[in-house]
């Protein structure tokens, strides 16, 4: 297998797979925000006859952003069967990948300086695949689901503030800045509070039904009553209550 060889293309001569079955409209903004962020750095995959095979979300990104040429890779090594199938199986890979929540919450606390809503990140824990060659991306929703251990943790083993303390520290001690200006900062580093989702979780279930509501009010947890492990985090906390209340009236 030889070395893969990047060729740049004019993005108008670059043609589109007129079949294309995968809709990627609402992708195309947050693909283009990556482009100016980050630089064009997956090149566009082209059959040998100019045709993409992987990559259409991608040229619209170019093209809304007045691109004129684009970097590619001829895949004049492929059979038209292996393309057709090549295209539909780097659409599907992403569907199958997952997030791990917790990695991601870190991962997004130590981004300061970009803004990652750009790019699908924020209003919850949403699901954006990475952008991988054929440019899949997907909004679903995804709660994530933890295993309750009957384990209460403390309410500091919920929460990690450290980052945000230091820097509401080093923003209370700095000059030149108006008070106006000071409690705004104060406020916008709060969001450099770390959650961590698990201990919420299992917190959630030991939790009042008042506090229960409060938190998810707060969207720190999100209950879907067809959901069954996020259901069973009510139940597991009404089953207890029944004991408790069984106890109390023995006694």
């Amino acid at each position: 297998m030889g070395k893969l060889q990047v060729v740049y293309r004019k993005v108008d001569e670059i043609i589109p797979y007129e079949k294309n079955p995968r809709l990627n409209d609402e992708a195309v903004e947050p693909v283009a925000e990556s482009i100016k962020e980050f630089g064009f750095k997956i090149p566009i995959v082209l059959s040998s006859d100019g045709v993409i095979v992987a990559g259409h979300t991608r040229i619209k990104a170019a093209k809304k952003l007045g691109m004129e040429e684009v970097p590619c890779i001829i895949a004049d090594d492929l059979t038209e069967e292996q393309v057709k199938a090549f295209r539909l199986a780097d659409n599907k890979s992403a569907e199958i990948a997952q997030w791990d929540d917790e990695l991601l919450q870190g991962e997004l606390s130590e981004i300061l300086d970009i803004d990652m809503s750009l790019f699908g990140f924020g209003g919850g824990e949403a699901d954006f695949a990475d952008e991988l060659p054929d440019d899949t991306y997907t909004m679903k929703t995804n709660i994530p689901q933890y295993e309750i251990t009957g384990d209460c943790p403390e309410i500091s083993e919920m929460l990690d503030t450290e980052k945000a303390d230091d820097l509401i520290k080093e923003i209370s001690q700095a000059e030149g800045i108006t008070p106006e200006e000071k409690e705004f900062l104060i406020q916008a580093a709060r969001r450099h509070n770390v959650f961590n989702y698990r201990n919420i979780a299992e917190y959630y279930a030991h939790a009042t039904p008042e506090m229960q509501r409060l938190m998810e009010k707060s969207a720190l947890v999100i209950i879907d009553m067809n959901d069954a492990i996020a259901n069973g985090y009510a139940t597991l906390f009404g089953d207890v209550a029944d004991i408790m209340e069984g106890e109390e009236n023995e006694g």
